[in-house]
């Protein structure tokens, strides 16, 4: 075992990146390092970059700058930049920022003890190689060495089962930055969930860029993302199970089936949009119609009738109209979100839709209010339905005020009430009493 040091990792952008993070650590624990919450006693700073948001480089850039007072104050402190960043600059983020002494994309993660020990020889290694399944052997073998590595504090996971994308959506990087879409051996994933629950995980939620374009090898060929659900519901301890991020032309009949037969599996989808209007939609790649993705809507509703929907929307995509903006909200009256996200356009260079003629930045802004009020109106609806109904909460960790925590419902809603620490990791029955803008108030019952 190496001498002790302190890792401190900011991570930025998906919840694929926060389940990097967590692998980074595993990776570099038997390296001797602990992870540490404050960057100002790290030996080992690394930022696991996002590339979605317009200007995302810059803002890393800007980052490292602000890191040079660390560097100042503790000059033996080294730097590394990890993700999609990493994976999309490579070499030049040393050039234009020499303090950074590693520099690792979103798929080589594994690789940073040997490149750890690169450092130590004077070197700046930089990896940005795409041998996916690699990186995943690595996982469960790192896992339990080093010091630190103890229970897990939340009873909720995070499991990549899938990543990259073969979409090429005229917004999006992920093609560039995660590379193609590549599954995870179902046996592995099947693994890591039984380990996780080991640690006292009672809910995972399976991650992908893609995740139900799934189709990992099983015991008897490939296997859907249905499939492997069904298995992972046969884990007794296991008691929930979510997906995301999910594209609405790999939303398959067994999938959409799934969601009736197998209790484990929560009542709650994101399904991507983007948009109302087909003329958007076509320009965006996304290679399916707003009539197709509303008739999707109604059989997962005929298969689960209480589901809650969740979608992404950009506005103001180029090119889009007045007009297509209202089809847009025309969706959303009809599928009626129980919460959604919603941005305005923003460049992604490399994309096709960058060199395209771009909307008025002030006509973006006023879609996005009208839009986000819509959204917010549906959802302050759907959460105060909530309001009288008693519901299996998930008790997940303290919450700001003395006595109370906070959990999941089903639904994914936030749920606060007074409970004990023991209750902690246990699914407990609360009667809804009140809504909030983004959560909701509860009392257990017996």
């Amino acid at each position: 075992m190496s001498e002790q040091k302190k890792l401190y990792i900011k991570t930025y952008g998906c919840q694929m990146n926060v389940y990097d993070s967590e692998r980074i650590s595993d990776a570099l624990a038997p390296e001797g390092y602990s992870v540490t919450t404050d960057e100002n006693e790290a030996d080992l700073v690394l930022l696991n970059t996002c590339h979605i948001r317009e200007k995302a480089a810059e803002k890393i850039y800007s980052e490292l700058g602000r890191m040079k007072q660390l560097k100042l104050k503790k000059p033996e402190m080294q730097f590394g930049v990890a993700g999609c960043v990493a994976q999309a600059e490579g070499q030049e983020i040393i050039n234009r920022q020499p303090m950074v002494d590693l520099v690792v994309g979103s798929q080589a993660y594994h690789n940073l003890p040997e490149m750890m020990r690169d450092v130590a020889k004077g070197q700046k290694p930089v990896d940005i190689d795409f041998p996916a399944e690699d990186k995943f052997d690595h996982i469960l073998r790192s896992k339990g060495k080093g010091k630190g590595k103890g229970k897990r504090k939340l009873p909720s996971a995070f499991l990549t089962v899938q990543e990259g994308c073969d979409k090429f959506c005229a917004f999006c990087v992920v093609p560039y930055t995660r590379g193609a879409e590549v599954s995870r051996p179902a046996q592995k994933i099947i693994d890591e969930a039984k380990h996780l629950v080991d640690q006292g995980v009672v809910e995972i939620n399976l991650l992908g860029q893609n995740v139900n374009a799934y189709h990992g090898q099983g015991v008897d060929g490939e296997w859907s993302l249905a499939r492997l659900i069904r298995e992972l519901a046969k884990i007794d301890e296991l008691k929930r199970i979510r997906f995301t991020t999910s594209h609405p032309n790999d939303m398959d009949d067994d999938l959409i089936a799934a969601h009736g037969d197998t209790e484990k599996l929560m009542p709650y989808l994101h399904l991507p949009v983007q948009a109302g209007s087909d003329r958007v939609l076509k320009a965006m790649n996304r290679k399916h119609t707003a009539e197709e993705y509303l008739k999707l809507i109604e059989r997962i509703r005929a298969a689960r009738k209480d589901i809650a929907l969740s979608g992404d929307f950009i506005v103001g995509f180029p090119g889009e109209t007045e007009a297509d903006f209202q089809d847009t909200l025309t969706l959303c009256e009809e599928v009626r979100y129980g919460q959604a996200y919603s941005f305005k356009y923003s460049t992604r260079p490399g994309t096709p839709a960058a060199e395209r003629d771009q909307v008025d930045e002030a006509e973006k802004a006023d879609r996005l209010k009208r839009l986000q009020t819509l959204l917010t109106k549906h959802q302050y609806e759907f959460q105060l339905s909530m309001v009288g109904k008693t519901l299996p909460v998930l008790l997940e960790k303290p919450a700001r005020d003395p006595g109370q925590f906070v959990g999941k419902s089903e639904y994914l809603h936030a749920v606060h009430m007074d409970a004990t620490p023991e209750q902690v990791g246990t699914i407990v029955q609360a009667k809804v009493t009140r809504t909030e803008r983004n959560s909701l108030g509860a009392e257990i019952v017996e």
